[in-house]
Protein backbone atom coordinates (compact mmCIF):
# COMPACT_ATOMS: atom_id res chain seq x y z
CA UNK A 1 0.00 0.00 0.00
CA UNK A 2 1.21 3.51 -0.79
CA UNK A 3 1.10 6.64 1.30
CA UNK A 4 0.20 10.00 -0.16
CA UNK A 5 0.26 13.45 1.40
CA UNK A 6 -2.81 15.39 0.35
CA UNK A 7 -3.60 19.06 0.89
CA UNK A 8 -7.30 19.90 0.97
CA UNK A 9 -9.10 23.18 1.39
CA UNK A 10 -10.46 23.35 4.93
CA UNK A 11 -14.07 23.44 3.73
CA UNK A 12 -13.64 20.28 1.66
CA UNK A 13 -11.85 18.55 4.52
CA UNK A 14 -14.71 19.39 6.87
CA UNK A 15 -17.29 18.10 4.38
CA UNK A 16 -15.36 14.87 3.88
CA UNK A 17 -15.03 14.47 7.65
CA UNK A 18 -18.80 14.89 8.10
CA UNK A 19 -19.68 12.50 5.28
CA UNK A 20 -17.22 9.87 6.46
CA UNK A 21 -18.58 10.11 9.98
CA UNK A 22 -22.13 9.78 8.65
CA UNK A 23 -21.11 6.60 6.77
CA UNK A 24 -19.18 5.41 9.84
CA UNK A 25 -15.93 5.07 7.92
CA UNK A 26 -12.56 6.76 8.19
CA UNK A 27 -11.67 9.81 6.13
CA UNK A 28 -8.96 7.71 4.50
CA UNK A 29 -11.49 5.06 3.46
CA UNK A 30 -13.91 7.73 2.21
CA UNK A 31 -11.27 9.35 0.02
CA UNK A 32 -10.09 5.93 -1.24
CA UNK A 33 -13.65 5.01 -2.22
CA UNK A 34 -14.24 8.38 -3.88
CA UNK A 35 -11.03 8.03 -5.88
CA UNK A 36 -11.93 4.46 -6.89
CA UNK A 37 -15.35 5.65 -8.10
CA UNK A 38 -13.78 8.42 -10.20
CA UNK A 39 -11.19 6.06 -11.72
CA UNK A 40 -13.93 3.54 -12.49
CA UNK A 41 -16.07 6.20 -14.18
CA UNK A 42 -13.19 7.39 -16.35
CA UNK A 43 -12.21 3.84 -17.31
CA UNK A 44 -15.82 3.01 -18.16
CA UNK A 45 -16.08 6.10 -20.35
CA UNK A 46 -12.89 5.07 -22.14
CA UNK A 47 -14.14 1.48 -22.57
CA UNK A 48 -17.53 2.57 -23.93
CA UNK A 49 -15.86 5.01 -26.32
CA UNK A 50 -13.67 2.21 -27.69
CA UNK A 51 -16.70 -0.08 -28.02
CA UNK A 52 -18.66 2.64 -29.82
CA UNK A 53 -15.87 3.02 -32.38
CA UNK A 54 -16.19 -0.69 -33.17
CA UNK A 55 -19.94 -0.35 -33.70
CA UNK A 56 -21.59 -0.77 -37.05
CA UNK A 57 -24.80 0.92 -38.19
CA UNK A 58 -25.45 -2.02 -40.52
CA UNK A 59 -25.19 -4.57 -37.70
CA UNK A 60 -27.39 -2.41 -35.47
CA UNK A 61 -30.11 -2.19 -38.11
CA UNK A 62 -29.83 -5.94 -38.76
CA UNK A 63 -30.37 -6.67 -35.04
CA UNK A 64 -33.18 -4.13 -34.82
CA UNK A 65 -34.95 -5.80 -37.76
CA UNK A 66 -35.28 -8.96 -35.65
CA UNK A 67 -37.40 -7.16 -33.03
CA UNK A 68 -41.08 -8.06 -33.31
CA UNK A 69 -43.44 -5.28 -34.38
CA UNK A 70 -45.80 -5.49 -31.41
CA UNK A 71 -47.49 -3.14 -29.00
CA UNK A 72 -45.74 -2.91 -25.64
CA UNK A 73 -47.42 -4.35 -22.57
CA UNK A 74 -49.55 -1.88 -20.55
CA UNK A 75 -46.95 -1.65 -17.79
CA UNK A 76 -44.30 -0.64 -20.35
CA UNK A 77 -46.32 2.26 -21.74
CA UNK A 78 -45.58 5.73 -20.46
Amino acid sequence: MSTISLRLPESLHETVRELAEKDRISINQFITLALAEKVSALMTEEYLGARAKRGSRRKFEKALAKVADAEPAKYDKA
